[in-house]
């Protein structure tokens, strides 16, 4: 007998046997590969971290990362301490720099205690304290690292974002833009945190004024500029009683 395979119910038997097959197969890639997944994650945020504070292959104009090769060794030798800043308590943590900060986020939004990480290094003499932060820019997150010394003023700084527009917002990770930030003051003269606002029109394109809170935005990206602002202002801020302990310490 002839089979017949223009029938509806074969269409739908053969599209929901390529379902269970394509699921079955992506479900085994998803776990063959997540030990993969996760050490590069983890080698992407040793490098973010390190290039905040300087530790980094930059040339010329470009922004370049210490290798995957290199990176667990130059973490180990250049952070001296990685702590969760958790309820107001401090405490040491060797895997600090695996927190998922999107996660939380998520749970400061439900009333959940937030755990903050920041890291500790000491280069040429110098400490530098590196926090993460996350936000929002014009289509998608955007997220960064930002290197300060213990009066809160800026070191270095990464940035990066997931979908923002080639030429316009996507330029928070360039250069010009990213190194713009060093040596801005994140409180304003009274000692009051006050971040630093990416500024269309600001009066000082040439960034010699460190102490005015103001950055020069990116031409044309001014949505996510202000996401870059909010970012820096909303999670640099959790850290300030960290910072004002630390002076009070001193």
């Amino acid at each position: 007998m002839e089979k017949r395979t223009d029938k509806n119910s074969y269409t739908i038997l053969f599209a929901i046997g390529m379902v269970f097959v394509v699921g079955a197969l992506l479900a085994y890639l998803a776990s063959a590969l997540k030990p993969r997944i996760t050490e590069n994650q983890r080698l992407e945020k040793q490098q973010n971290i390190l290039y905040a504070m300087g530790v980094n292959n930059n040339e010329g104009t470009s922004a370049v990362f210490v290798s995957t090769e290199e990176a667990p060794e130059l973490f180990d030798q250049y952070i001296k301490q990685q702590l969760v800043i958790e309820n107001g308590e401090v405490k040491q943590d060797t895997t600090a720099y695996l927190i998922d900060v999107k996660k939380q986020q998520a749970n400061a939004k439900a009333g959940k205690v937030r755990r903050l990480p920041l890291f500790v290094g000491e280069k040429d003499g110098k400490t530098f304290y590196i926090a993460p932060i996350r936000g929002k820019g014009l289509w998608d997150a955007i997220w960064g690292y930002v290197a300060l010394d213990e009066n809160m003023i800026v070191q270095g700084a990464y940035f990066d974002h997931k979908g923002e527009t080639p030429g316009l917002g996507a330029n928070i990770k360039q250069r010009f833009f990213m190194d713009d930030f060093i040596g801005e003051h994140l409180l304003n003269d009274k000692g009051a945190f006050k971040g630093i606002v990416v500024a269309k029109g600001n009066a000082d394109p040439k960034n010699v004024n460190k102490t005015d809170n103001e950055v020069d935005a990116i031409a044309g990206a001014t949505i996510t500029g202000d996401g870059v602002t909010a970012m820096i202002r909303k999670d640099l801020k959790l850290y300030l009683p960290y910072f004002q302990n630390l002076k009070n310490k001193q």
